[in-house]
């Protein structure tokens, strides 16, 4: 039997505001700026996404971080926030436009001192980390068939028992009939984590579909 949910508007609306941050004025004002994009705002992390963040990096004790696609900066604010005020977070990026906003609302937050901002092509930033560097927790929201490499080169430098998240693996469920390059990237990669015996996975219908990664 089938249990999930079709949220309707005043459902959703209503799941939103049931959470300890609903409301947050900061995480408003960000995502205003963000909308006032336009169209390409709809890579914004959802509001309850970012909170969710913030509980399972706290959850997780989580002091080393990586984002993988920060765009104006939403998620890896909630994902900072998660951490304690040791805790650091690496975000890879190639928009200095984008991220001059994250810049500014990260310093708002009071969180600039735990993110560092490395604007280079996400492969290229991995493959010169240095040696030992890992991490607790690790979100990839970037260009979608690069998600398989990134996830080669993250899974060494991740801890036994953190997580790797991935975002938009559902693609508006266009992942059940893959129409594109894109989709055929996430639907490879969903099969590929759910018999990867190097990491214990689920994929969940949060947003446009989370897929979680703990690494055994």
């Amino acid at each position: 039997m089938n249990k999930n949910l079709a949220l309707t508007e005043p459902q959703y609306a209503y799941l939103s505001r049931m959470r300890s941050r609903a409301g947050d004025p900061l995480l408003a004002e960000l995502r205003r700026e963000t909308e006032a994009l336009g169209e390409i705002s709809v890579m914004l992390a959802t509001e309850e996404q970012g909170d969710f963040f913030t509980l399972l990096v706290g959850a997780l004790r989580a002091e080393s971080a990586l984002e993988i696609g920060t765009f104006t900066g939403f998620s890896s604010l909630c994902i900072a926030r998660g951490l304690p005020p040791h805790g650091r977070l690496l975000c890879c990026d190639v928009s200095a436009e984008w991220t001059a906003i994250a810049r500014r609302f990260w310093k708002k937050a009071g969180v600039a001192d735990r993110i560092e901002l490395r604007l280079a092509p996400a492969a290229e930033t991995l493959a010169a980390l240095e040696p030992g560097r890992t991490f607790d927790f690790v979100f990839i929201d970037a260009d979608k068939t690069g998600y398989d490499r990134y996830y080669e080169l993250v899974l060494p430098r991740v801890r036994a028992g953190g997580l790797i998240v991935f975002d938009n693996m559902l693609s508006h469920g266009r992942v059940l009939d893959p129409q594109d390059d894109r989709d055929r990237a996430l639907d490879a990669l969903n099969r590929k984590l759910a018999a990867d015996p190097r990491v214990e996975s689920v994929l969940l219908p949060v947003a446009d579909g989370l897929n979680f990664c703990r690494k055994l």
